[in-house]
């Protein structure tokens, strides 16, 4: 018998302002039993604030960053804002955090990007003990230095803890992660995983570096409360083409124009799913300007297997592959009239 998904609602990235119809869709979700609301990050808006505003509006949800860029803000700076939106919102907030990649982070963060999961592993756990609330912070890793010690300091820095009191101690944190380490890491030292562009057919090999990083965390419990809280794109209609082609756009953005040559991480995802050939061609135009050729040369298999498209019964055909797998949470996106569609489709 296949488990039972919980499902959330994406309000994904900004253009030029908020989303349409964000606040209505969101508050429909809600009354639809979704779980869950996330928000997402690049370099124009922010995760936490629409999450505050449009958290304030709703009761039940509980609230994600998907995910919060960890160079943007100091393991307390992001612990403050954990503590302080999860007061706000009686205990529904979710910290999902994530490396992004060296363009963003060095672009526009000034900061370097090299050693990432080791910066990881040091930041979460800074951003854990500030939120338990039971020391001063004493942190000298090879990225933070609390209280900073550096020669070029004042030397009156001294350990604090912060001045609130946490309304839970230990609030989740789920990784944003696509590398086999980075996805193992997610395994051993958070409560959730963030995948993106998950494909059933990838399951053992991600179920496996999930396994090593359950291993590492010694807690024998940790598997059955891990959620791996998936995006994944539901996109019905007559000709399952036509819709691939709604989704074509994005997955050669990803695959082709996210990142340099060589230091895309999405470019090697899809590689890990057979379709180097593919997303070489595909990075190849999309870097030479060709935006509309990249997305016209990526295979209807490509998206399927990244994504459901095409008529209802058909997705709904393919959806046991999905429960089948190590996902527990599918985040969906699109405009308020598609949730109860997606709800039907996903909560039955």
């Amino acid at each position: 018998m296949t488990k039972q998904l919980k499902l959330g609602y994406n309000t994904g990235y900004w253009g030029s302002g908020p989303p349409a119809g964000a606040l209505d869709a969101i508050q429909e979700a809600e009354r639809l039993g979704y779980s869950s609301v996330w928000t997402a990050e690049a370099y124009g808006s922010d995760a936490i604030t629409p999450l505050a505003w449009w958290g304030a509006h709703t009761s039940t949800v509980a609230l994600g960053t998907g995910i919060i860029q960890i160079s943007a803000r100091t393991p307390a700076a992001t612990a403050m804002a954990a503590m302080t939106l999860d007061h706000l919102s009686n205990g529904r907030f979710i910290l999902g955090l994530g490396v992004s990649g060296p363009q963003v982070v060095e672009g526009w963060y000034g900061q370097p990007y090299p050693r990432p999961l080791a910066r990881t592993r040091e930041y979460v756990d800074i951003v854990r003990r500030i939120i338990r609330r039971d020391e001063q912070i004493n942190a000298h890793g090879a990225f933070y230095d609390m209280p900073y010690t550096g020669d070029d300091g004042t030397g009156l820095g001294k350990p604090l803890k912060s001045t609130i009191h946490p309304l839970r101690t230990e609030i989740p944190i789920y990784l944003g992660a696509e590398g086999p380490k980075n996805v193992a890491l997610a395994g051993e030292i958070c409560d959730g995983w963030l995948p993106l562009f998950f494909s059933p057919k990838e399951n053992g090999f991600y179920q496996r570096c999930l396994d090593e990083g359950f291993a590492a965390a010694g807690d024998p419990g940790k598997a059955a409360r891990f959620d791996v809280a998936s995006g994944v794109q539901i996109i019905p209609g007559d000709d399952a083409e036509k819709c691939a082609d709604l989704i074509r756009p994005f997955l050669a953005l990803y695959a082709g124009g996210m990142g340099a040559r060589g230091a895309n991480f999405h470019f090697e995802v899809f590689a890990r799913m057979g379709y180097e050939d593919v997303a070489l061609k595909v990075q190849d135009l999309y870097l030479a300007g060709k935006k509309q050729e990249a997305a016209a040369s990526i295979p209807l298999a490509m998206v399927e297997d990244v994504a459901l498209v095409g008529p209802p019964d058909k997705i709904r055909g393919e959806l046991d592959k999905w429960r089948d797998t190590c996902i527990t949470t599918f985040l969906v996106s699109g405009p308020k009239q598609v949730l109860p569609m997606y709800a039907e489709l996903i909560l039955g």
